[in-house]
């Protein structure tokens, strides 16, 4: 067992550096491509610049008329972050909501997706690369973040040069290239809640200035922090390995060639359901038939918690959360002397496994709700872009995509259906025995292949009409084609021919209203011309002023799901997007502040609804474009580096997010008594909090040299990142808010100067912050809410040799 002593002294230590101090958005400190700098006093080093790919050719973040953030690999480190959903502490303006690695939603300033709730059919609006390779699914985000050079964050419209699924914005990953000097960085972490993760990632040249390998492998684990009281069994867990292998060729001089694979595997006992309280009355006070407690009661189910905090759920049915991503991809750059031709040619494979128990309870009601994806991408990018400084720089290129997705489903019904929702008191016997009969074992399955074909020609010009002043024009140009099919049809139940004509015909009734044999097809073919202009002007050699003005598209989706079938095909997006901007630094370059204000709105906004049906526990889900919304605000990043040994840093992004125009919104669960629909004309977007800042502090210090280790020195580390309340229901629902919360992470640990062994303690949720994931209430009265990860503790051994 854990000392609990040791644990309180580190709390303690740990609390006095998040006194300090600090930021996620992390100051890089070294070129993409180059080996990060050991995490010493030179590491500090204010003059340093910060290397990009934001445009696709690299430039000093500084120096791009760009709304970004840049987290480094060191900055990654020192917080603990490890994936996307903890990246977000770090980047104000990034939220990222996931009550399964399918269901996620990245959102950029308040927009990219209204709900978390995935369609096969529908693309977002934040776009996630890896090397140059876009990754279409938002679960292939889900996966641990290995070996990285830098992570960016590109906030707002950058479909010029990232395509059309970039109408909110998006996180460009680089990773470390191989090197032709030997290089090996490994490390262990040991943790609460069994926590273990070793990683490892080492190159070497296989001929000496031509040919290099790299190798990486990580492999997490963690115990789950639910607990199912069903069988005892824990739910949460994460269990994640991953593999990657690179090759960079360098046959000529002005050639590179970079080739890429890699495999990765997770597994989770998750989704538990939570139960989070329960309402018995509409908000006008009317009182809800067939309640909650009504059902409960009928029942004889012992409701397991009304506290999402006491961790406690109840579910007999199997679930989890498996997936697989693997990909390999190529690039080449050939250096042409005034220009540099790339060519990103890439495959990808996406496999989801989930298994849900609908119901969340231990009865069985709806015992199977789920859809396997079997995910393929290909795409080619070939583009041009100048090299140096010219009167006129560009970029031109031309891009194919293409992409389908199988989607499995499954849904199942038990023997506790009919006596869970029906209530005997306002029911008929007949109905409610006709509705057992027809969903006691009764189980649909279906299919659905929605594929895209995607090609696109763009270009951008950076015209330096003075010294200072420079005009950037953008355009694109892309012709997407869709299609897909959908069938559902009964594969288990009581064959209604073998029942006399009365009760079958009340058995085709009952599964006619909930799973539909279906059997249609849709397609979509689109053209759209987007693009941008942007005016910068250098006030002084260290301070960037420019206003941009971008118009984007997101083509159609397709409603490829049983409740889509009234509209196969919906409208795409289309994007205005205002920004001005300031990038400037002072103080001999030691402080670093970048503002920006934006406003975007989106017409037909693509959002995926879900909605009840009358007195039961199903839902239908389909596509739907929403008139229009707006997100303006503005936001602020700041970095001080007081010493070589100091270093400071806040962020702060507020965005006003909401529905302009959405006058049939599904109605909340509060208030179906008073319609099935309602107007959120006005209403703040869902998963937008309005304000979120982060504040972080680095600190290192030497203690002197400690025989054959050599120059120590000790540091820390302590970020703190604080999220307004916001809302994780799609209809704006008070059962869906999440009130507002602050969490701290840190670090201390020993180093030495070097960075040859590094030994660290660290805390995330270092004060044991309550917070929710997502909430929402059903129509029958219970709430639900899916809690954040409490607080872990742990220790860190690395070494780079």
């Amino acid at each position: 067992m854990t000392n609990p002593g040791a644990w309180c002294r580190l709390r303690g230590t740990t609390a006095i550096l998040a006194l300090a101090l600090a930021s996620g958005v992390a100051r890089a400190e070294a070129p993409a491509g180059a080996e990060p700098a050991a995490p010493t006093a030179e590491s500090l080093d204010p003059v340093e610049d910060i290397v990009v790919t934001a445009r696709r050719r690299e430039e000093t973040a500084q120096n791009v008329p760009v709304a970004l953030s840049v987290v480094s690999a060191e900055a990654l480190t020192r917080s603990g972050s490890i994936n996307i959903n903890q990246i977000q502490q770090l980047v104000p303006s990034l939220q990222v909501t996931a009550t399964n690695p399918r269901n996620s939603v990245i959102n950029i300033r308040g927009l990219g997706a209204n709900s978390s709730i995935a369609v096969d059919g529908l693309e977002y609006g934040v776009g996630f690369y890896v090397d140059g390779v876009y990754y279409a699914r938002p679960g292939q985000a889900q996966f641990d973040l290995i070996d990285l050079q830098q992570i960016e964050v590109l906030r707002g419209p950058q479909g010029t040069l990232f395509g059309k699924n970039t109408t909110a914005g998006a996180i460009n990953v680089t990773t470390r290239l191989p090197s032709f000097d030997p290089e090996f960085v490994g490390e262990a972490t040991f943790g609460t809640y069994a926590y273990h993760q070793v990683r490892a990632s080492g190159s070497f040249p296989l001929i000496d200035d031509k040919l290099a390998i790299r190798l990486t492998f990580a492999d997490t684990h963690r115990d789950g922090f639910l607990t199912n009281l069903y069988d005892g069994s824990d739910a949460q867990n994460y269990d994640n390995t991953t593999i990657r292998g690179q090759l960079l060729a360098k046959p000529a001089e002005n050639l590179t060639v970079r080739l890429i694979g890699d495999y990765a595997r997770q597994a989770q006992h998750f989704a538990l359901t939570i139960f989070d309280g329960y309402f018995t009355t509409y908000g006008n006070g009317a009182p809800i038939a067939n309640n909650i407690i009504d059902r409960a009661a009928r029942t004889g189910y012992a409701l397991p918690s009304y506290n999402a905090f006491a961790r406690l759920g109840n579910s007999d049915a199997p679930f989890q959360a498996n997936m697989k991503s693997y990909g390999v991809s190529g690039q080449v750059d050939w250096d042409l002397g005034s220009a540099t031709l790339t060519s990103v040619t890439a495959y990808r494979w996406w496999d989801w496994y989930p298994k849900n128990d609908v119901d969340g309870t231990s009865l069985s009601i709806n015992v199977a709700g789920q859809q396997i994806n079997h995910q393929r991408q290909f795409s080619q990018e070939l583009r041009v872009a100048s090299d140096g400084s010219h009167k006129v720089d560009y970029v031109a290129g031309v891009y194919y995509f293409w992409q389908v997705v199988r989607g499995y489903g499954d849904t199942a019904y038990g023997p506790d259906y009919a006596r869970w929702n029906l209530n005997p008191a306002t029911t008929p016997a007949a109905t409610i025995a006709n509705t057992n009969l027809a969903l006691n074992g009764f189980a649909a399955k279906s299919f659905s292949n929605p594929s895209t074909k995607s090609y696109a020609a763009f270009g951008q010009l950076d015209w330096h009409l003075a010294d200072r002043l420079t005009l950037t024009t953008g355009l694109r140009y892309t012709h997407e084609n869709k299609k897909g099919v959908f069938n559902q049809f009964w594969v288990a139940g009581v064959d209604p021919a073998t029942l006399p004509a009365a009760q079958a015909a009340a058995v085709l009734a009952t599964r006619n209203a909930f799973n539909p044999i279906l059997n249609f097809s849709a397609k979509d073919s689109a053209d759209a011309l987007t693009g941008l202009a942007t005016l910068s002007y250098k006030v002084a050699p260290d301070v960037l002023v420019y206003g941009t003005y971008s118009r984007g598209n997101k083509s159609g989706g397709l409603n490829l799901t049983a409740g889509g079938a009234f509209r196969p095909v919906v409208d795409p997006e289309k994007v205005n997007a205002y920004e001005i901007g300031l990038k400037s630094q002072f103080l001999d370059r030691r402080a670093t502040l970048n503002l920006a204000a934006f406003n975007t709105e989106i017409r037909d906004y693509q959002a995926s609804i879900t909605e009840p049906i009358a007195g039961t526990t199903s839902v239908i889900q389909y596509i739907a474009n929403i008139p229009k919304v707006r997100s303006r605000g503005i936001e602020g990043d700041f970095a001080f580096a007081v010493s070589r040994w100091i270093n400071l840093s806040a962020s702060a992004a507020y965005a006003d997010a909401k529905y302009v125009t959405f006058t049939n919104s599904p109605q909340a669960a509060e208030r179906l008594n008073v319609s099935a629909i309602q107007d959120l004309s006005g209403q703040r977007l869902t998963n937008a909090p309005k304000f979120v800042y982060t504040l972080a502090a680095d600190v290192a210090q030497p203690i002197g040299d400690v025989g054959r280790f050599g120059a120590i020195q000790a540091y820390g580390h302590a970020d703190f990142a604080h999220r307004s309340s916001y809302n994780t229901a799609a209809t704006n629902s008070i059962y869906g808010i999440i009130p507002a919360y602050g969490l701290v992470n840190a670090r201390i640990g020993l180093r030495t100067e070097n960075g040859r062994w590094d030994l660290s303690i660290w805390a995330r949720n270092l004060f044991d912050k309550d917070y929710y994931i997502s909430r929402s209430g059903a129509n029958y009265g219970l709430i639900t809410g899916l809690p954040g990860e409490p607080r872990t503790l742990g220790v860190t051994l690395r070494t780079k040799l």
